[in-house]
């Protein structure tokens, strides 16, 4: 038989024009790398930060809009998508926040745990909730999430950070089987050790260069190395992909080390 299908405009259904994206976490790093490059596919960006002029100055890059909120309180949320659904239907939610407690398992106490368990997922549950009701309401669309290769590995002094990633893509995945049939689809990106400004502060030329050795690509990644996956997932090329998490390291996690 024939293969009779037409094929799709496959660079078209990589644009996001008329759609109003939400970045939360847009501030510095992958986030701000998140926001140019929906933008630059042409989408209306609300970028979110807690740090007020953090989010103004990315808002001013890439011609969006700026947003000060504290993500971890549901009020706030819900605040940032009725800003948000004021300049359209919101159709995409990138969610970059997350922060590592890097400490050993012994030293932690509740307030730590309370913490690291708040920055890492409780916004995660607040945006499925009110970002997911949001987006099926403007008849579907794409939700991203930023996890970690501490989600499914093991790294020093991150015990507790990695359960609660471990918890994000777990929350994520079944999110996705959940929201499918709402029109919404939502998946993870699972980034390795990525050259953020954070990271850039505590780690020198050298620890670099050591952290590259071990990675099949040579060198760590970069926040715009983790956009494009982002922007992969929230347009119509991933319209068949849902309730995934999908690791972004170079190729570091899964290799073997042997002596020889």
């Amino acid at each position: 038989m024939d293969d009779l299908d037409p094929a799709p405009d496959y660079p078209g259904l990589l644009r996001l024009d008329g759609r109003v994206l939400v970045v939360l976490g847009a501030g510095a790093g992958i986030g701000r790398q998140c926001a140019h490059a929906l933008a630059q596919a042409g989408a209306t960006v609300v970028c979110v930060d807690r740090e007020p002029a953090a989010a103004s100055a990315v808002a001013g890059e890439v011609g969006g809009h700026p947003v000060t909120a504290d993500v971890t309180a549901r009020a706030e949320v819900a605040r940032v998508f009725r800003e948000a659904a004021a300049l359209g239907p919101v159709t995409g939610v990138v969610d970059i926040v997350g922060l590592a407690v890097l400490r050993p398992l012994l030293d932690f106490d509740d307030a730590d745990y309370d913490h690291q368990f708040d920055v890492v997922l409780r916004h995660a549950f607040l945006t499925l909730q009110l970002g997911g009701r949001a987006l099926a309401d403007s008849g579907g669309g794409a939700m991203v999430f930023i996890g970690s290769v501490s989600g499914h590995t093991y790294a020093a002094k991150e015990t507790v950070y990695g359960a609660a990633k471990a918890a994000l893509h777990r929350l994520v995945e079944s999110a996705g089987r959940e929201l499918g049939p709402l029109g919404v689809r939502v998946n993870a990106v699972a980034p390795g050790f990525t050259r953020t400004p954070r990271l850039n502060a505590l780690l020198g030329e050298q620890q670099w260069a050591a952290v590259g050795a071990g990675i099949p690509r040579g060198h760590a990644g970069t926040p715009a190395e983790i956009a494009g996956p982002v922007l992969f997932l929230v347009s119509e090329l991933a319209s068949y992909l849902t309730g995934q998490t999908i690791t972004v390291d170079g190729g570091m996690t899964g290799v073997l080390p042997v002596p020889f």
